[in-house]
């Protein structure tokens, strides 16, 4: 029913939202530095060996954000001159220091590089207040404290250079909100740049970021990797601390099915940013790992759950394309996946994701945040939730300060807390026991599956509003917990980015990382908006 619901929404709308097509696109200017073009690990190797200044790469860096961001809005506030001042320490360090280039290496792996920061991931200072107005805050609120992921990047040297754009309280898959306003996607500006990682993706794939914090529930680290043309990557649960990322949520499961995850242009460098945002031994290793691909099981399921139009075929035939090479290169036909239970999966994503318990948001502000008072500073001393009911009136008559995805998933919160009773709730992980072990039975600890992130290339904004259950081909594995790898993999006859995603069974990151690298290698991964022509 739903599936027909929305597909005679998107009958009606579709026509008007394609409008916007008939205004002209712009297009990010092109890349003139090649600092800008070289891989993380690179850039590191020539910092490390004196051969390029840390300054200089931050200017660089600096100049693009610059030079980008009046078109694609991804920036919500930045810290560029603390972030040169911090390099020209670096460099006087390495000039200083008898220490050697391979132990810097080891010790702070990041010197000198430049790194972005979706703005829900506190660092110290900055502006955390994740798209969410009030005008009961004097100021916008900043985070006091860095979140995990962030001192780790700081203690290996890294230089956080601005926190960048969501969607209010990452709650939609559009990025905008009513103090940043709506980033745009580098390869065609009418169109979005996904989200909730929205920022962070369009930083990435103009060429004004090399290395990209991010975070992922329902796919907003894969979502707008794919929109932007980068790689994306959700690690194994709890393999990268979640703390200090608003919203969280005092459920016991929340960590099993959110992660903090990261973002590249580079698959090469996926490993290098993995590494220090770890926070175990066993995920340092495995994230670094050696593969033969030629002895990887591999599978692919090009369809699963109810969809609201057809898989693209520029994304049928890129994974066509992958499949053959991947026979030639293992000596073996690639296996098709076939799950009678994914035919639940949008029920199954739907229903355990939206019962998750005390998830932070207007609606339910804790009266002693857990894990967030240590990060943000409040203006006032109890902030008082408000009720779903009369924000949504308010937002009838135009008088809300909040955006309608965050008023919507309020209304859904309440509506599956009464219509989703306990032994429904039961079924659902049930079947999510029952799908995860059947998935678990097939990958073994050498087999990747390879799906669509998505049925389409980036859409216009307001299409979100139709395409719901289409983001079940990455919410469900969130729901299951297993990593996933976003990879680009070309352009459809739009000329705008389209990719796959690559899972694999919990703790076999490096599997999908290695085929990650292989696509890379073989189909050329991220190219910038210039070279594809975009007009």
């Amino acid at each position: 029913m739903i599936k027909y619901c929305l597909f005679f929404l998107r009958c009606l709308l579709e026509p008007f939202f394609k409008l916007r097509g008939l205004k002209k696109r712009r297009r990010c200017p092109p890349i003139k530095n090649r600092i800008l073009l070289l891989s993380a690990t690179e850039i590191a190797q020539k910092i490390r060996k004196r051969e390029i200044s840390s300054e200089e790469v931050i200017i660089t860096y600096v100049k693009r954000c610059n030079e980008v961001n009046p078109l694609i809005n991804a920036i919500v506030e930045n810290r560029f001159d603390a972030a040169i001042e911090e390099a020209r320490e670096i460099d006087n360090f390495l000039q200083s220091t008898i220490i050697d280039d391979a132990k810097i290496a080891s010790e702070k792996p990041l010197l000198g590089l430049p790194i972005t920061i979706k703005e829900s991931i506190a660092v110290q200072g900055m502006s955390y207040s994740v798209g969410m107005k009030d005008d009961s805050l004097r100021e916008t609120k900043r985070a006091t404290e860095d979140a995990d992921v962030v001192a780790r990047i700081r203690k290996a040297g890294g230089i956080p250079l601005l926190v960048s754009n969501t969607p209010e309280l990452c709650l939609w898959w559009h990025t905008f909100n009513k103090i940043t306003g709506t980033t745009r996607n580098p390869y065609d500006t009418q169109r979005t740049a996904g989200g909730s990682s929205g920022g962070e993706a369009a930083l990435l794939g103009s060429g004004a970021s090399i290395l990209g914090l991010a975070s992922d529930v329902g796919g907003s680290v894969r979502l707008p990797a794919m929109f932007c043309g980068i790689f994306g990557h959700k690690p194994t649960p709890n393999w990268i601390s979640v703390e200090g990322h608003k919203p969280s949520a005092n459920d016991k499961n929340w960590s099993t099915f959110f992660a903090i995850g990261s973002m590249v242009r580079y698959a090469t460098d996926l490993p290098l940013l993995l590494t220090v945002m770890s926070q175990s031994d066993e995920a340092r290793i495995t994230f670094n790992k050696k593969v033969n691909l030629g002895n990887i099981k591999y599978f692919y399921m090009d369809n699963y759950g109810p969809s609201t139009g057809s898989i693209a075929t520029e994304i049928k035939d890129a994974i066509s394309k992958l499949i053959k090479h991947l026979e030639i290169i293992s000596g073996v036909k690639v296996e098709k996946a076939n799950f009678e239970d994914m035919k639940r999966s949008f029920e199954l994503s739907s229903v355990v994701l939206l019962t998750i318990k005390d998830i932070y948001s207007m609606f339910n502000r804790w009266d002693n945040p857990k894990n967030m008072d240590k990060y943000i500073i409040y203006i006032t001393i109890f902030q008082k939730s408000k009720n779903v009911f009369m924000e949504t009136l308010k937002y009838i008559f135009f008088m809300s300060q909040h955006t309608f995805p965050a008023i919507c998933f309020g209304l859904c919160n309440n509506i599956a807390k009464s219509l989703f009773p306990v032994s429904t709730h039961n079924e659902m992980m049930e079947l999510r026991t029952r799908l995860r072990m059947q998935f678990e039975e097939l990958l073994g600890d050498n087999g990747v599956l390879i799906c669509p992130s998505f049925i389409s290339s980036a859409y216009y904004p307001h299409e979100c509003l139709y395409n719901i259950t289409n983001y079940t081909f990455m919410m469900i594995f969130n729901v299951l917990g297993f990593p996933v790898t976003q990879c680009p993999l070309g352009f459809d006859k739009n000329q705008l980015p389209i990719g796959i995603q690559i899972v694999a069974n919990p703790s076999c990151d490096h599997l999908t990382i290695a085929v990650a690298q292989e696509i890379e290698r073989k189909f050329g991964g991220w190219r910038e908006p210039q070279d594809r022509g975009v007009v």
